[in-house]
Formats: C-alpha cells, sequence, structure tokens
C-alpha cells in the first residue's frame, strides 16, 4: 500500500450536520476500498490566503491514510463532484507503508504530546525562528556593503 496525505477545505457555510457527515463520507470512501486511514484532523475555521470561489473562509481537514492508487483517482473524482469543497490537495508520501506500523507510531505520538502536556516546542517556534530573521537582515546589510559601489 502507498501512504498519501490528502488536505481538503469545505465551504463555511455548512451546517454542523453536513461538516461531520463530509468527514465521514471521505474517511469512508477510503475504507470501503481497504485503505487505512492512520490519521484525521479537523483544523477547524481559517481565513485562507486568496478567495476561493468566492470565499475568504473555509473548514480544513487532514487525511493520512494508505491505499491502493486507485483510491486516490476515486477520492479526487468525488471532491471535484461535491461541489460543498472548495480545494483538494493530494500527495503520496511513500511507496510501500504498513498501515499498522503508522496507526501505532500515531498512538505513541499522541501519547508522548499528552505527558508532555501539549509544549512541545517545534522548529517553528518565535525564538528559533527570530535567528534565521537576523542571519538573513545580516546578510542583505553586508550584501549591500559589498555591493557594486552604488
Amino acid at each position: 500500500m502507498r501512504r498519501y496525505e490528502t488536505i481538503y477545505i469545505v465551504n463555511p457555510n455548512v451546517s454542523d450536520e453536513e461538516y461531520h457527515e463530509i468527514s465521514k463520507k471521505y474517511n469512508s470512501l477510503i475504507e470501503n476500498r481497504n485503505g487505512v486511514i492512520v490519521k484525521t484532523q479537523e483544523w477547524g475555521k481559517q481565513r485562507m490566503a486568496y478567495p476561493v470561489k468566492k470565499f475568504y473562509n473555509g473548514f480544513y481537514f487532514l487525511l493520512d491514510f494508505c491505499a491502493d492508487p486507485g483510491v486516490t483517482a476515486e477520492l479526487v473524482r468525488n471532491f471535484k463532484i461535491d461541489e460543498r469543497i472548495l480545494k483538494h490537495q493530494t500527495i503520496k508520501l511513500a511507496d510501500k507503508a504498513d498501515p499498522k506500523e503508522l496507526i501505532l507510531e500515531e498512538k505513541e505520538n499522541s501519547k508522548e504530546i499528552k505527558n508532555a502536556g501539549g509544549a512541545d516546542k517545534g522548529p517553528d517556534t518565535p525564538e528559533q525562528g527570530s535567528d534565521t530573521i537576523n542571519s538573513m537582515e545580516t546578510m542583505e546589510e553586508s550584501e549591500g556593503k559589498n555591493g557594486d559601489g552604488e
């Protein structure tokens, strides 16, 4: 089985019932075709970077799953038919993946996060990101001094 990750954005005007029904629909579509859901995340309503179909917000969903290649084609076909889906993207993460191992890893990761109290600082923390900005400013200043003498 191959491992895939799909992000899709749902119309922000759907009701709560439709919101949950959409999530169940696409999860069951994968499972009915012998796919295995590794992780499903609902990121909630987010502002988009640019308007899509005249909407500035949308409900974001992330699906991490293992399936055969034909399942993704069917998933994309259903996304295109469903008018409630504003945008979608599927990427292949691995050619060969063991769904059981991935599910166990996911459970272990969620336990670690709970035990740490959710205080996991990733690489995108402001403290670490500011070093990158400062080094870029330094590079720009040095380029200006060493430039073509203008």
